[in-house]
């Protein structure tokens, strides 16, 4: 018995509007991070939060601003891969 063709092929890709949602999120959500470490940063020097607090908040801005920019130097590099092949 040989298996319908189709049956387990693979999935369609996500339409553009779904691929764009995503990444709005994404740079939606790291924005947010980043102005909540540098509003915990401005708190702390004023004397309102813990420092741990000031020290988690700045870290996980740091940490997004950093995956922000490894993709963004990714996203750069498949361009000019792309823009090298022959048509």
């Amino acid at each position: 018995m040989q298996p319908s063709i189709g049956s387990s092929g693979p999935k369609p890709a996500q339409s553009p509007d779904d691929f764009t949602s995503i990444l709005k999120g994404v740079a939606t959500g790291a924005a947010a991070t980043l102005r909540s470490g540098e509003g915990a940063a401005i708190l702390g020097v004023q004397g309102s939060l813990p420092l741990q607090s000031v020290i988690e908040q700045v870290m996980a801005a740091e940490r997004t601003l950093q995956a922000g920019i490894a993709i963004r130097d990714k996203l750069v590099s498949s361009y000019l891969e792309i823009t090298r092949m022959q048509i």
